[in-house]
């Protein structure tokens, strides 16, 4: 079994289990310094683009294609590589096609497809010359968003009409948005050959008009709200996910994006994203579900949902954005959790996070006070 994978800076979230698979793999990269080439049984520098990996893939007679491309611009471009891979090719790429990641990276028509199927998301409008921008000032806060944005760019969380205005100013187009006082959520789903699951919903912390990246927050799983049936919501949240998946016709992995309204307990979908998730540490450390090792089983030919449902396990984990990981604390070699309380570290340094998880809440939280004490005591660490 050989596969391509594009783009190596999540490659080292699945050497490990290619390894144990006895999978021979092969890099495409369009940075001759990037991290973890070494890890590759092959790797090939490519300019940037798709006709690089598509040449290697042809090349090198793979027997299916993973990009593990995280930002939403070139998904569209991986759309159109799977499309013609497969068709012309028979190499499978485990990934979106054209149309799945067409919608997703326009987050205005995610809405308006949303809309259609009668799917809550917050309500929303075009601004151009047909609707008076007078009118946005009078709904603050309200959020700004351009039809790419992502990941805290291309979006705004106006306060004032100085606000409005200069994002407008500064972008062709331009959407907005009510803004939810409550909390964001997201979700991971599974989806290969019209199989689906979905995993579980991860808490990513307060909504706040300072636009706080969730990579700032502190996480939490599973998704827990108080004066809820936790188990009947999440449920509920899952399988809306599945419903998703086969709406937007994904393959591959997809990750929701949720906001959950404090006041009227409703959630609301935001985002559909087509590519590996911010929270799939969390995933992984919740529910024993590795999505992007999943993406690998799907590629060789063994991937079964209702043996992955059956797999999902149930941990209390949390994600926290700790800057640097003590020096005299051990980092695990690979991002794999090593039992019932278990860790991982990840991310560049001064911007590392640490996910932990355990069997209670109790040893979740004796956990992170005995790796970083000085963290957990200034942020009052106490999960409940």
């Amino acid at each position: 079994m050989k596969i391509l994978f594009i783009g190596s800076r999540l490659f080292d979230d699945v050497s490990w289990y290619t390894k144990k698979e006895g999978i021979t793999t092969i890099l495409t990269e369009s940075n001759e310094n990037a991290i973890n080439l070494d890890l590759a049984d092959k790797h090939y520098i490519v300019e940037r683009g798709m006709e690089g990996p598509r040449e290697v893939a042809i090349k090198e007679d793979v027997d299916a294609v993973i990009p593990l491309i995280g930002i939403d611009k070139p998904l569209v471009d991986v759309g159109s590589l799977k499309d013609t891979l497969e068709a012309e090719n028979g190499i499978p790429v485990i990934a979106a096609g054209y149309e799945s990641a067409k919608l997703a990276a326009d987050k205005y028509h995610t809405k308006q497809i949303l809309t259609e199927n009668n799917i809550k998301t917050p309500s929303f409008k075009k601004v151009d010359s047909k609707y008076n921008i007078e009118d946005v000032k009078k709904d603050l806060p309200i959020v700004l968003k351009t039809p790419e944005g992502q990941g805290g760019s291309g979006v705004k969380i106006a306060l004032t009409a100085d606000d409005v205005e200069e994002f407008i100013k500064d972008n062709d187009e331009v959407f907005s948005e009510e803004y939810v006082e409550g909390f964001e959520a997201s979700i991971e789903v599974l989806r290969w050959k019209n199989k689906e699951v979905a995993l579980t919903p991860i808490y990513k912390g307060l909504t706040t008009t300072k636009g706080t990246h969730p990579l700032a927050k502190i996480k939490q799983g599973p998704l827990n709200i108080n004066g809820l049936d936790n188990d009947k919501h999440n449920n509920a949240l899952r399988q809306l996910a599945v419903k998703l998946s086969k709406l937007a016709n994904v393959e591959g992995t997809m990750d929701i994006d949720i906001l959950h309204d404090n006041n009227s307990d409703e959630d609301y979908i935001i985002e559909l994203n087509t590519r590996p998730s911010g929270t799939r540490y969390m995933t992984a450390a919740t529910t024993d579900i590795y999505p992007l090792c999943q993406l690998v089983d799907m590629a060789s030919g063994k991937w079964d949902n209702k043996k992955v449902e059956n797999q999902i396990k149930n941990y209390y984990s949390a994600e926290l954005p700790i800057g640097n990981f003590p020096e005299d604390k051990k980092i695990p070699e690979n991002k794999i959790f090593d039992g019932d309380v278990s860790y991982v570290v990840h991310g560049p340094k001064n911007y590392q996070r640490l996910t932990a998880r355990a069997s209670t809440r109790k040893n979740l939280n004796d956990l992170v006070y005995e790796l970083v004490p000085g963290y957990a005591k200034e942020n009052k660490i106490e999960f409940e």
